[in-house]
């Protein structure tokens, strides 16, 4: 049986320079890798402290495996659940200054998981309009009724909840917004929640590790503008990005994550993740709280970026997390700057629609603290090269 309906939208992508390709990872993530038989300078990981490849991650996933095998075998609920996941979880709900946690395998299962869990046919969900896709899966999977608001618009929010009967209501937003860069308003955005009797759900998958004094996220950042610890608040993060490992946690009211366990589907019905990597997660959040040089250092070198890039055609966005997104606009000649880069032994993919709306198409320059200021340097000269005079 063929597929035409695939072969037209395949073609369709080709000829509008949309076709997403897959380049092959021949070693370890890192500021340099080597990628199709290439030694290329990354600036497109979201390995934002440099922890993938950190040798005590390496070596606590190794004992992790020893002492608990390479896989979970089961789900949470079956026989999965091991001793490792469970002092996560516990380290987790510490870290992240909530109640309690709980392990999801990835971001986008988290959710599907907690969304689905909380809203049905009689409720409403209010969503920023360039949240995740996941977020966005999530709500018209829960058949609830789904509004959606313009970007960071407080007002437009609340104008939709002061018209709201839903019996139940959820405002749901990414923290760092992953193709711009730009914070929620979180402070605002609980506020509103407060008012008209909402939960808020943050989606800090770019903003844990990286943002606050110790890299415990986007509440942390905010935290002298928000009520300690308001059972509003579903705080989800993912584990595969600042952490360097893999998974993703929802944190909140000891309630939420009890009846989490009961109804989030994403949750019940999928096999636990490796324990190896529990054990190397924790591991990981020792480093994030110890070693403030990595965000310093993070830190430094967005300024750099900033600060160095002069050009007239292309302008990066407000930002000032380590994604850093400039803006090409067409998505053709986005796809031939990064095939520039390439060519100069840079690797920076280019971000098309549908990613991003139409004639926004752009380089999302991602940072990390493995990255030197040799290696910024080197991205500002050939961005500097490339720009049409």
């Amino acid at each position: 049986m063929s597929f035409p309906h695939f072969s037209e939208d395949l073609q369709q992508r080709r000829e509008q320079g949309l076709l997403r390709q897959r380049r092959m990872l021949e070693g370890p993530q890192g500021a340099r890798v080597r990628v199709d038989g290439a030694d290329l300078l990354s600036f497109c990981s979201n390995d934002y402290l440099g922890l993938a490849s950190h040798p005590a991650l390496i070596e606590a996933a190794c004992q992790g495996a020893q002492q608990y095998g390479a896989g979970a075998g089961a789900s949470h609920l079956v026989s999965g659940h091991s001793l490792a996941h469970h002092q996560l979880e516990e380290a987790l709900a510490a870290f992240s200054g909530m109640p309690a946690a709980l392990l999801f395998s990835t971001g986008y299962m988290a959710n599907l998981g907690v969304i689905t869990a909380l809203l049905g046919r009689e409720d409403e969900i209010f969503a920023d309009r360039l949240n995740h896709a996941s977020l966005n899966d999530a709500a018209l999977l829960s058949r609830a009724r789904f509004r959606r608001y313009a970007h960071l618009d407080l007002a437009a929010l609340e104008r939709q909840l002061a018209a709201s009967n839903a019996r139940r209501k959820l405002v749901a937003s990414d923290a760092v917004f992953s193709m711009d860069g730009d914070l929620a308003p979180v402070p605002g955005l609980l506020a509103l929640c407060e008012k008209y009797d909402a939960w808020l759900l943050l989606d800090d998958a770019h903003g844990f590790g990286v943002l606050g004094k110790t890299g415990r996220g986007i509440l942390e950042n905010f935290s002298s503008r928000l009520t300690p610890h308001s059972s509003r608040i579903i705080y989800m993060a993912t584990l595969g990005k600042a952490a360097g490992v893999y998974g993703a946690f929802v944190a909140g009211a000891q309630q939420l994550i009890e009846g989490l366990v009961q109804n989030a589907r994403a949750y019940i019905y999928t096999t636990a993740t490796p324990p190896m990597l529990a054990v190397a997660l924790q591991e990981s959040l020792r480093l994030i709280a110890a070693e403030g040089w990595r965000r310093a250092r993070l830190a430094q070198l967005v300024a750099m970026l900033r600060n160095g890039l002069r050009l007239q055609r292309w302008q990066l966005m407000p930002s000032e997390t380590p994604v850093q997104p400039l803006l090409i606009g067409a998505s053709k000649e986005a796809v031939a700057v990064s095939q520039g880069l390439l060519e100069k032994g840079i690797l920076v993919p280019a971000i098309r629609p549908p990613t991003v709306p139409q004639g926004t198409a752009r380089l999302r320059i991602s940072l990390s603290a493995a990255h030197s200021e040799e290696d910024v340097e080197l991205l500002l000269d050939a961005l500097h090269q490339l720009e049409p005079r």
